[in-house]
């Protein structure tokens, strides 16, 4: 069979790195970061999470072929901020969301559960 290891898909070689940027040279504020061994779902949270922010012009992403196990995410922004500062701030807004998230999950499942000990 012609597919990959199934661990490919996850794990990074040594001597990879998991983020690369290369600006675009031909149009102004604009850069592409490959973010290795992602998929779909990084990649859609991460451009919806990019367009929130009004300083961003464009930003999409890309699957180059279903066996490489990587996305190409492209970023445009305006005079006032850089593709750069739009991604970094995207990670940390993701990175918070999620914290929160998993707060609240866990609230509310130590509820449950507290409800479950007194029987209610």
């Amino acid at each position: 069979m012609n597919a990959p290891d199934r661990y490919e898909r996850f794990v990074v070689p040594e001597g990879t790195k998991k983020v690369s940027y290369e600006r675009d040279t031909k149009i102004v504020n604009a850069a592409a970061f490959t973010i290795e061994r992602e998929e779909h779902t990084v990649g859609n949270i991460l451009r919806m999470q990019l367009h929130r922010d009004p300083n961003v012009l464009f930003a999409g992403y890309k699957l180059p072929h279903p066996l490489q196990y990587k996305i190409i995410v492209r970023i445009q922004t305006t005079s006032q901020s850089s593709p750069t500062q739009a991604y970094t701030q995207a990670i940390d807004d993701l990175d918070k969301e999620l914290d929160y998230l998993k707060k609240s999950f866990e609230d509310e499942k130590n509820r449950e559960e507290e409800k479950l000990r007194r029987g209610y």
